[in-house]
């Protein structure tokens, strides 16, 4: 469908943000997705918004990425959602029977009236037919919201922990013998931080979470009364013509105040053999799921380990890419990568077998990812990680973290390093 399209210039700034989130407040449907200004070569825009749906696919597990191909071709435009990590359950014969509180359908996208996407110095708004008359009213009521937006008192949520640090190291120990037998190398081990019957504001939360960690791949995502607040430094997949990429994150290590200390852990975290194994373990996994579908000899390892530094954590990633085919589907592409392994461990079906037995909520939105594809059948998503979760109508607030277990892993230190990942999320709710 043919969208008019009118450029106005204006800085991408804090301001600029906070007012067009402000502005998309009023709609059903909003997706923004925000690069914070990262030097991120694989991407196309600095932020884009996109509001108001005029069609949408919200479905189960049973048949979704079918569904979701059908859609992408029906509507031939933009559209915007996630696919949770329960989507595993229509690529391969797997069951999710853990306990959800937060009720997310399984699969989420829509095609939006109004898109605006955000380079550095302008803002192009990218309007369908029915609503193009209302650009130059959008964009005056826009900026009549610059430096509006005032911060409440800070939240002070009652954080819960859903396992707590005896049972977690016991679910680990319980990891590390399913490796010693061999029925795996790694597992991505997770657990759940929740509170009931809570009410939050999810823009202050955003707002505060996206200041606190500055991210590659920050999101705000409202579906009615649902609510993804994300500070992600990962991307899952892209789709740019016929080359894919992917960038998992394997590797983590605190910050420290002191720069020469801070160095010192980053170089650290560049050597540790233990980490690094975890990196190239997914890496390999990867590999192994894009060939499937890749040109033959096209898969390569474009970047192996390498340490990059966010305001919370150092992190060790790397960045695999593709050739595909020009008339393949690009929902094919994440059907046979997905989920994405640093999110579950190797082999993948059996560790996601284990993760399901020991785990003890259901992922549902966590794990899962969140973005776009283009009308050319391109796409860009991150993983749904370092993320709030609220379901307003059950005052119900979540948020999961995870670490890789592998044969050289100690339950005491991954129990550390989900505290130092979940840090910003609890910094944000209980207002410390």
């Amino acid at each position: 469908m043919n969208r008019t399209e009118k450029v106005f210039l204006h800085p991408l700034d804090e301001s600029l943000k906070k007012a067009l989130l402000l502005w998309a407040k009023q709609f059903e449907e909003v997706v923004f997705l925000d690069s914070n200004h990262h030097k991120e070569k694989h991407s196309d825009f600095h932020a884009l918004l996109a509001v108001d749906a005029l069609t949408a696919i919200k479905t189960d597990t049973f048949g979704a990425f079918d569904d979701l191909s059908k859609y992408r071709r029906t509507t031939a435009d933009w559209i915007f959602g996630y696919l949770t990590y329960d989507l595993k359950n229509d690529v391969e014969s797997l069951v999710s029977e853990n306990f959800d509180g937060l009720g997310f359908p399984d699969l989420y996208f829509f095609q939006p009236k109004k898109l605006l996407l955000l380079k550095e110095d302008e803002i192009r708004f990218s309007y369908l037919p029915m609503v193009d008359d209302e650009i130059e009213e959008d964009h005056t009521a826009i900026m009549s919201l610059l430096d509006q937006y005032s911060s409440d008192e800070p939240h002070e949520v009652s954080v819960k922990f859903r396992i707590h640090k005896d049972e977690y190291q016991d679910k680990v120990k319980e990891v590390l013998a399913h490796i010693h037998r061999g029925d795996i190398y790694e597992a991505n081990f997770c657990q759940e931080f929740y509170a009931e019957n809570t009410l939050i504001d999810p823009l202050q939360c955003y707002f505060d979470l996206n200041a606190i960690s500055t991210p590659p791949f920050a999101t705000f995502f409202k579906l009615e009364d649902l609510f993804l607040i994300s500070a992600s430094p990962e991307r899952y997949l892209k789709k740019s013509g016929q080359k894919v990429i992917s960038q998992p994150i394997k590797g983590t290590a605190k910050r420290a105040e002191d720069p020469e200390e801070d160095q010192r852990l980053a170089d650290q975290l560049k050597q540790d053999e233990k980490e690094r194994s975890e990196n190239v373990m997914i890496v390999d996994l990867v590999r192994n799921d894009l060939s499937r579908l890749a040109l033959k000899g096209s898969v390569v390892v474009e970047e192996l380990c390498e340490v990059y530094t966010f305001k919370q954590v150092h992190q060790m990633i790397s960045t695999v890419v593709a050739e595909v085919a020009a008339d393949i589907d690009p929902v094919e592409i994440i059907r046979n990568t997905f989920p994405m392994g640093s999110m579950t461990g190797a082999p993948k079906i059996s560790a996601m077998k284990i993760i399901e037995e020991l785990e003890s909520t259901k992922r549902g939105l966590y794990s899962g990812a969140v973005g776009y594809f283009t009308p050319q059948g391109d796409f860009d998503l991150n993983v749904i990680i370092r993320s709030i979760l609220f379901n307003q109508s059950r005052r119900y607030v979540s948020f999961s973290v995870g670490s890789a277990i592998t044969a050289a892993a100690s339950p005491e230190k991954e129990y550390e390093e989900c505290l130092v990942k979940a840090r910003a999320m609890r910094q944000v709710l209980e207002g410390r």
